[in-house]
This record gives C-alpha cells, sequence and structure tokens, in this order.
C-alpha cells in the first residue's frame, strides 16, 4: 500500500499530494489509466476503483490501457490516493492504516471509511474524521 512507491514509478510528480499546483495541473491534463492499476495493485482495493469510476470489473481492466482518464476520474483517483496516503501518515503505518480504512467507524454512521471513498463528499468525511483523530478529538 505504499503511496510514495507508486508515485514514484509513475510518471506523475511524486509530490502531487502535497503540492496543490501539481494536484490541480495533473487533474486538468488528466492520468493514464495506469495510475488505476497501479493503485489498485498497490492498495488492493479493485472494488474500490469499480465504485469509484462508475465502472464493470470488466471495464476496468479496459481503463488501464486508456491514454489518459477524465478530469472527474483522474481527481477520484487522486483524491482516493491522498485519504490512503494521510491514514498512511496519521497511523504511522500502512498496516494500522488499512486495519482502520476498513473498520465500521461510528463516527461515520458506522461504515468503514474506505466504503465512503468513491464519492467525494464521503473522502472528505473520511479527512475530516483522520484529521479528528490527528488532533486527539478521537480515536
Amino acid at each position: 500500500m505504499n503511496i510514495a512507491l507508486l508515485l514514484k514509478t509513475s510518471d506523475l510528480n511524486p509530490k502531487i499530494l502535497e503540492d496543490r499546483g501539481a494536484y490541480i495541473q495533473a487533474v486538468r491534463q488528466g492520468v493514464s489509466g495506469k495510475i488505476v492499476e497501479q493503485a489498485v495493485k498497490a492498495l488492493g482495493e479493485r472494488e474500490l476503483f469499480v465504485r469509484l469510476l462508475s465502472t464493470s470489473s470488466g471495464n476496468l481492466n479496459r481503463l488501464y490501457h486508456s491514454k489518459l482518464l477524465s478530469k472527474v476520474q483522474t481527481e477520484g483517483v487522486l483524491d482516493t490516493l491522498k485519504v490512503f496516503d494521510e491514514a498512511i501518515n496519521v497511523f504511522g503505518d500502512e498496516n494500522l492504516a488499512k486495519e482502520w480504512l476498513h473498520t465500521s467507524i461510528p463516527a461515520l454512521n458506522g461504515e468503514s471509511p474506505v466504503s465512503l471513498c468513491d464519492t467525494f463528499e464521503g473522502r472528505k468525511l473520511v479527512r475530516e474524521t483522520l484529521s479528528a483523530i490527528e488532533y486527539g478529538e478521537f480515536a
């Protein structure tokens, strides 16, 4: 689930999740479907990306070969990577982050964070929850 390694081995700027300018530029240009393939492999979250990209499991494989994803698809993929990266940073451990992402959280109406990552508002809510955890508001 190493997001940094995923970014280093892609054609993306490794600072894309930290640098708003680079992030916006990447969204405007679109990223290749190869990024989706690498993200699915790195995170092990195939079903999440199927929901996120509003496609079927079979069509997800076709997206892997897309030269450029649309702005909406690109932003969804990059924003999801950002959520996973933030979880790793908050918990300081990839395994703990992944466990939390797949746990039913009372503050998220009993849903798991990963189940909310297929929408912008869901990802925003997960980031807000991570921020609250980081600042000791709740665990």
